[in-house]
């Protein structure tokens, strides 16, 4: 990922810190009530404003794995959803939560452990991490997900996900699909996703990687 800038912003029960080659700029942490994050205040945010529930909360509303948050106690310990899901943003990226292993995944990034934004538009300078690429480039793609995949009753546990030099997004642990409308569309636990932008059957690959000439570095 080159040279990861991260900014921690110190309260007295609580530091918040952010990824800012991670974050995409999607507002739930500046549009959110209160007053632990606000546009144009330097520092914008100030942990003291909030109660350490408000932090919690509003920290993990962070749907890159930007943000992540450390408490002087050693309270309010961040755990995986129980059940591993990926949505399937309308014209943008993967949004990935729960029990992430994903490989490569720099160390000063704790939030990544749980909650990531992946490309799939072919076109991030952060791959595997969505930068907001699809917008400039035009990426089209509504999110429906038309295959079932194959459900075994299991849906949690940890979640391994391997983006391929030049290929897909290896993802082998239960996970559920969503597509962009919200509907739970595909269970299973190995699946091969799109990270190129030219599959004919988003958000899985059907292998158009390798006809397009995809490069991941």
């Amino acid at each position: 990922m080159g040279d990861d800038k991260v900014i921690k912003y110190s309260g007295d029960r609580a530091t918040v810190a952010w990824h800012g080659r991670l974050c995409i700029h999607m507002g739930e942490c500046g549009r959110a009530q209160g007053d632990l994050f606000v546009g144009g205040r330097k520092p914008w945010c100030q942990p003291d404003k909030a109660t350490d529930d408000e932090v919690d909360d509003v920290v993990l509303r962070c749907p890159t794995g930007a943000l992540s948050v450390e408490f002087a106690d050693g309270s309010h310990v961040e755990q995986a959803d129980v059940i591993n899901t990926v949505h399937v943003a309308y014209n943008g990226p993967l949004f990935v939560r729960g029990n992430l292993d994903i490989d490569g995944a720099p160390a000063n990034a704790p939030g990544l452990k749980y909650r990531a934004a992946l490309c799939r538009c072919g076109e991030s300078g952060n791959k595997p991490y969505c930068d907001n690429s699809h917008e400039k480039h035009g990426f089209r793609d509504y999110g429906a997900v038309g295959e079932t995949g194959r459900a075994d009753g299991e849906r949690g546990g940890p979640l391994q996900v391997r983006p391929v030099r030049d290929g897909p997004l290896m993802l082998q642990g239960n996970v559920t699909i969503s597509s962009s409308s919200g509907r739970a569309t595909w269970q299973g636990s190995k699946v091969a996703l799109c990270r190129c932008g030219a599959s004919n059957n988003k958000p899985f690959c059907d292998g158009q990687h390798k006809k397009v000439g995809f490069v991941s570095d």
